[in-house]
C-alpha cells in the first residue's frame, strides 16, 4: 500500500482513535482555555516540543508531563491518564482492609495457608499480573493485618509492610494517586514495627509517591533523609541493599528534574553498591543488585536524552541471562524502544515495543510510556503496519 498524506483534520482525527499521555495535553490545555505559546512559557517546555507532543511526533516523557502539569496548575496523573478499574468491587475490599489497619480481626487459621497466599502474591506482581494482583489483595492484607495484630512479631508487621508495597506497586502502575498516597502511609505505619530495612524500603515507596506527583526535588528530599539513616541503622548485606535501593530512586528522581550531577551521583553509588552483590537479590518485595542497577540507568539515560548510553547499556543487559521478573524487564524495552525511536530507528523501536507487550502485557497497557510509543509510531507511520495493529487490537482501540 503507498503512503497516503494526512490533512490536518485526518491527524485530528486519527490522534482521537489513538489516545495518550500527549493527545491529554492538547485536550486540558484546551479546556483551561491557553495558547500553546502560553502553555509552553508556564510549562518551561519549547513551543516546538509542545506543538510535537500535541500532534503525535514525539513521545511525552513523564519530566515533561510534570512540567506541563505544573504549567496548567494540574495534578501529573491528570495528564498521564488514570488505568480504568479493571475490578470495582475488588478495589472496595481493598479500601476496607487498609481501614480496618489498626483493628485486630479472627488471625488465620493456618500460617501456611497465608505464607501460600504471600507466594502468589508476590509470583503475580513479578509476573505484572494486575488484575490478579488486584484480586488477592484484600484477603492477603487483612489476613496478614490480624495475623501482625495477634502476634505483634516484627516479622508479622514486615509483612503487613511488604503487602502495602503491593499495593502501592498495584496503584502506581495504575496511576490511582489517592490510593499510592494510603497504601504508603500505612506501610511506613507497619514499617515502624518492624525492621529497620523494612523502614529504608517504605522510605523508598514514600519517595515514590513524590515521583507519580511530579514533585521530584521533595521525593530527593526524602531519599536523602533515608540515605542518613540506613547509613547509621544497617549494616552487612542489609546497608548495601537498603542504600542501592534508595540511591535507584535517587537517580530516576534526578534524571526526571534533569539534574546530570545529582544523577550522576546516584548513579555512581547505586554501581558500587551493586558491586557487593554477583547477582541480584530480592528482599522485602525489591530488586537489587548488578541487573536492576543497569535498568535504572537505561531509564534515567534517557530521561536525561543520552539516547545512545540508554542503548548501550540495554543491549550490554541483553546480552547476559536476564534474572530479573517482568516488573523490570518489561519497563526495560519500553525504555530502550524510547532511546531507539529519539536516536531515529523506528522499526527497532517497535521491536522493543513488541518485547514490552510480550513480557509484561497488562503492564505495557496501562503504562504511560508505552501508551506514548504506540501513539508516537502510529503517528509515524504514514502506511498500515500489521505489527501496529496487532498491538491496537490488543489495547481495544482502532488505528
Amino acid at each position: 500500500m503507498e503512503a497516503t498524506h494526512r490533512t490536518e483534520g485526518d491527524l485530528m482525527a486519527h490522534e482521537e482513535r489513538t489516545p495518550g499521555p500527549g493527545r491529554n495535553v492538547a485536550v486540558l490545555r484546551k479546556e483551561h482555555g491557553l495558547s500553546q505559546v502560553q502553555l509552553a512559557r508556564r510549562s518551561g517546555v519549547s513551543l516546538s516540543m509542545l506543538s510535537k507532543i500535541e500532534i503525535g511526533d514525539r513521545a511525552l516523557t513523564q519530566g515533561m508531563a510534570a512540567a506541563i502539569a505544573a504549567g496548567m496548575g494540574i495534578t501529573l496523573d491528570e495528564v498521564l491518564g488514570k488505568a480504568p478499574v479493571t475490578s470495582e468491587d475488588n478495589l472496595k475490599a481493598l479500601r476496607a482492609a487498609m481501614r480496618r489497619f489498626d483493628l485486630a480481626g479472627e488471625p488465620p487459621r493456618s500460617l501456611m495457608e497465608l505464607e501460600t497466599d504471600l507466594t502468589k502474591l508476590t509470583d503475580h506482581r513479578f509476573n505484572t499480573d494486575l488484575n490478579d494482583v488486584l484480586e488477592l489483595l484484600p484477603g492477603v492484607l487483612s489476613r496478614a493485618q490480624n495475623h501482625a495484630h495477634d502476634t505483634q512479631t516484627p516479622d508479622a508487621w514486615a509483612t503487613v509492610a511488604d503487602v502495602y508495597s503491593t499495593v502501592y506497586w498495584v496503584a502506581a502502575r495504575h496511576r490511582w494517586l489517592d490510593l499510592c498516597e494510603l497504601a504508603s502511609l500505612k506501610q511506613m505505619l507497619a514499617a515502624e514495627r518492624a525492621t529497620p530495612l523494612v523502614g529504608i524500603v517504605a522510605a523508598r515507596d514514600n519517595a515514590g509517591m513524590f515521583l507519580n506527583n511530579g514533585d521530584f526535588a521533595g521525593g530527593l528530599g526524602v531519599i536523602e533523609q533515608a540515605i542518613s539513616k540506613a547509613e547509621s541503622t544497617l549494616t552487612g548485606e542489609d546497608r548495601a541493599f537498603g542504600l542501592g535501593v534508595l540511591h535507584l530512586r535517587g537517580l530516576t528522581l534526578a534524571g526526571r528534574l534533569r539534574d546530570k550531577t545529582a544523577a550522576d551521583q546516584h548513579i555512581a553509588k547505586a554501581e558500587q553498591y551493586a558491586a557487593e552483590f554477583s547477582a541480584d537479590i530480592i528482599k522485602h518485595e525489591m530488586h537489587f543488585g548488578p541487573q536492576n542497577t543497569a535498568v535504572h540507568i537505561i531509564s534515567t539515560s534517557g530521561d536525561l536524552r543520552r539516547h545512545s548510553k540508554a542503548l548501550q547499556v540495554s543491549q550490554e543487559l541483553q546480552r547476559q541471562d536476564i534474572k530479573l521478573p517482568a516488573t523490570r524487564v518489561g519497563p526495560m524495552h519500553l525504555d530502550t524502544s524510547r532511546a531507539r525511536l529519539a536516536l531515529g530507528d523506528r522499526d527497532g523501536a517497535l521491536d522493543s515495543l513488541e518485547q514490552a507487550w510480550e513480557v509484561a502485557p497488562q503492564l505495557a497497557k496501562v503504562h504511560p510510556t508505552s501508551q506514548e510509543l504506540f501513539r508516537v509510531m502510529v503517528s509515524m507511520h504514514k502506511r498500515s503496519n500489521p505489527r501496529l495493529n496487532k498491538i491496537a487490537k490488543r489495547v481495544k482501540i482502532s488505528i
